[in-house]
């Protein structure tokens, strides 16, 4: 449990950077879907009331004991994925939801702190130099049971927001060269091998019309083309809350998801991006900044992993609506709308919390 000592360490600057984006978030989910029935807004604010509780909650329990059973917390979520596979209800050409009566949710997304619990357990005792085979392939299959039984969902962008986590930890534990030179030869044929016999052709057009996007500009890369008018339009001081014609006349598609940050660049101009991008930077900084005021092993890997997790999302979703990377479909955590991807969030930086509350007990 947490003691009055712990209560003083809270972070309330990391707190108040979370909330502060948080109510962005709305604010933008807002101005991008207040003409569509469903009251987006509301529900992500309720999203918020329910992940700031489980922050709470999780705050409360000693990381030491969270991360002594992570492989219990994988093995029940691998269960859960297993599960919608079998069971789950098709939802626009996915089964990713598991649904209640009032809400849903998306195991994929919450299996990512599963994961960071885990690989820091692994971890927390490593004592070599350098990570050897072993460790290197078990942890490679431990992330691949959940990736691959998310690819069959399909839901290829959920799929690769796991892989910035295992590099993270290696990077961490140090990676020799033959490693390193294994990863690169192994990146090459799974490339090769995932353009011929993985992919379908729609996910193909996607990856060809980000060099080429005008070459299909009604098909696969209308996204792109959207997405970069509207950021384009906004020029200097944007069009206006409210005001944006991609978002508000529905050319821009996934406005309140996968591309929110376009409706930012609409309707608030290159000032609103320079306000919105500071915002979330003060938060990742802090994050980042918290590695080093962890006492022990296992702290400094959850604190950085989870920190890895929010930035790699977050820097995907910015080059994804940019045109830099192909798009597929992965929220920006915490402006986007999404109940799963915004409580991830919330207890990916309840464990940060977690591990600073407790760096003077757990040395």
């Amino acid at each position: 449990m947490i003691d009055r000592i712990q209560i003083k360490n809270i972070d309330l600057t990391l707190v108040a950077f979370l909330l502060l984006n948080s109510i962005l978030g709305v604010i933008v989910i807002y101005s991008c879907s207040h003409y569509l029935p469903g009251n987006y807004h509301l529900k992500q604010i309720f999203w918020i009331v329910i992940s700031f509780s489980v922050l709470i909650l999780f705050i409360s329990i000693d990381y030491k004991f969270l991360m002594a059973y992570s492989f219990y917390f994988y093995l029940i979520f691998i269960a859960l994925l297993v599960w919608i596979l079998l069971f789950g209800k098709l939802v626009a050409g996915t089964r990713s939801w598991i649904k209640f009566p009032f809400f849903q949710i998306q195991p994929s997304e919450l299996m990512k702190v599963a994961v960071i619990l885990l690989l820091a357990r692994i971890f927390a005792e490593y004592r070599k130099e350098h990570v050897i085979w072993s460790n290197f392939f078990s942890c490679c299959f431990l992330v691949a049971v959940p990736v691959f039984l998310i690819c069959l969902q399909p839901d290829l962008g959920t799929a690769v927001t796991y892989i910035p986590i295992l590099l993270a930890s290696f990077v961490l534990a140090g990676l020799n060269r033959k490693i390193f030179i294994f990863l690169l030869i192994f990146a090459l044929l799974f490339g090769i091998g995932g353009w011929t016999f993985g992919l379908k052709d729609y996910q193909k057009k996607r990856l060809t019309t980000l060099i080429f996007p005008s070459h299909d500009p009604l098909g696969a890369g209308y996204h792109i083309q959207q997405s970069k008018i509207a950021i384009g339009s906004g020029g200097f001081l944007g069009k206006g809350y409210k005001k944006g014609t991609q978002s508000q006349l529905r050319f821009l598609p996934a406005r309140h998801t996968d591309f929110i940050f376009s409706v930012i660049g609409e309707e608030f101009g290159f000032i609103g991006v320079v306000i919105f991008l500071s915002c979330y930077l003060l938060l990742l900084s802090r994050l980042f900044l918290s590695v080093k005021e962890s006492r022990d092993r296992a702290g400094i890997y959850i604190i950085f992993l989870a920190a890895m997790m929010i930035t790699s999302q977050f820097l995907i979703n910015i080059l994804m609506i940019l045109g830099l990377l192909p798009i597929v479909g992965i929220p920006l955590p915490l402006l986007s709308y999404g109940g799963s991807s915004l409580l991830t969030t919330y207890l990916s930086v309840s464990l940060v919390l977690n591990v600073k509350m407790r760096r003077f007990v757990n040395v």
